[in-house]
């Protein structure tokens, strides 16, 4: 079964569809098993990030199209939710994930994370049994492919992150962070990130609200801020000049009615916020209220384009190098269809071998002569090597099957023209 790709990212769907189809925690190996169990389809490896969510399955032909009933049933979605999704399929596919792996897919050219959340997955398919050996291959010479690139281009680097960009935003709101303060929802990396460029830029004021509020205390320490447990973000909101959020949530974690009460006490004092998460922290009607403007992740995208410039000679030298690495790919996929061939063949010469082998050395043990033994075992051992295809290659010249005396000549390394 060939190697297919069905799935939708930052480049087919907007954050209001990607939200509807993130895959966290417990929900992955229950995805993965019902995917499997499909009719059709053998291995599944499933990755699900703020950007995509993007199943790599080895299934027949129909797998696809039961993958996407399967999806649409599972999260209720509309029928036009398949306008965003793509299938790929054998050399397409395997160029997708290369180019996921290294980051030339992504919504920063060049970033790293996607790599670590690929490897994740891996490892939940690993987990779940959902990964046979021609995933497993696939994955192994993806990482290795991506760790290729990143040693032999610059696609790494000049950095720019979705964090970078989010501050860099802000900075068109406020020249200066001197006097002004944040608030940060969350505490994963993207967190430590805004949390890091925001006191490289001498914030004010810097609050960081999780859940585990043990986390949240140790960004805090880290940079000189106040840490909160995620209950008291209602009575630090009017505080925030800035908000930005990026929680595991599948809920709104910043409410309608939070903000309006927020606003009412900074006596409409306007707030900067960035949604950096999908699905989304902060309620879609946030965005509607006055004195608020609000940005999701797709809103970054024009930024980040603006400053990854000089990642772009790069992408297209490695684009240049996946192309190499796809025929590598593909000539050692190819090459393994033919070992259990070559096993049988030695098998079977091995066995011949020893027939001969043992009837010489009755020939020995007989009396005969060690000239005798040696005519007599590579005569016998010739004439049976090479029984069978003489006996084909009689049928291909009564059938005039060119194509089967052509591939004898190359098997064997036969010029008839130099015999004449």
């Amino acid at each position: 079964m060939p190697l297919q790709i069905l799935g939708l990212n930052h480049n087919t769907a907007s954050v209001e569809i990607r939200e509807q189809v993130v895959f966290s925690g417990d929900d992955i190996a229950r995805a993965l098993t019902d995917t499997t169990a499909l009719d059709g389809v053998d291995e599944v490896v499933l990755l699900s990030t703020c950007n995509r969510t993007e199943f790599y399955v080895i299934a027949n032909d129909d797998g696809p199209a039961r993958l996407r009933e399967w999806l649409r049933g599972d999260r209720n979605l509309d029928p036009s939710f398949d306008e965003t999704m793509f299938t790929l399929k054998d050399d397409a596919a395997i160029r997708h994930i290369f180019r996921v792996a290294c980051g030339l897919d992504s919504m920063v050219l060049g970033e790293s994370q996607i790599l670590g959340q690929l490897k994740e997955a891996f490892r939940y398919a690993e987990s779940a049994g959902t990964m046979g050996r021609q995933l497993g291959r696939l994955m192994q010479h993806t990482f290795a492919v991506a760790k290729k690139i990143r040693t032999d281009t610059e696609i790494g680097s000049s950095p720019v992150s979705v964090a970078s960009a989010a501050v860099s935003l802000a900075n068109h709101f406020y020249a200066s962070f001197k006097n002004h303060t944040a608030l940060l929802i969350g505490a994963g990396a993207t967190i430590e990130l805004l949390a890091k460029h925001l006191a490289n830029r001498d914030i004010g004021r810097l609050f960081i609200a999780n859940r585990n509020i043990e986390r949240a205390q140790e960004l805090a320490n880290r940079f000189g801020g106040f840490a909160l447990p995620l209950s008291e973000i209602e009575g630090t909101l009017p505080e925030a000049d800035m908000l930005f959020s990026s929680t595991a949530s599948h809920d709104p974690v910043v409410t309608v009615e939070h903000m309006r009460a927020a606003i009412k006490a900074r006596k409409r004092k306007p707030i900067f916020a960035v949604d950096i998460a999908v699905p989304r922290d902060i309620e879609t009607g946030v965005g509607d209220l006055e004195d608020v403007y609000l940005y999701t992740i797709d809103d970054l995208e024009r930024v980040i384009q603006e400053g990854q410039g000089s990642r772009e000679v790069a992408a297209v030298e490695a684009n240049a190098l996946l192309d190499d690495e796809i025929r590598r790919y593909q000539n050692m996929e190819r090459s393994k269809q033919v070992v259990p061939v070559i096993a049988a063949l030695r098998e079977q010469g091995g066995s011949i071998r020893e027939q001969v082998n043992a009837k010489a050395l009755k020939r020995l043990a007989s009396g005969a002569s060690a000239t005798d033994a040696i005519e007599y075992a590579t005569a016998s051992l010739l004439k049976k090597l090479l029984h069978n295809p003489c006996v084909t290659l009689r049928r291909a010249g009564e059938s005039s099957d060119e194509d089967l005396i052509d591939a004898a000549r190359e098997l064997f390394g036969i010029d008839t023209d130099k015999q004449g």
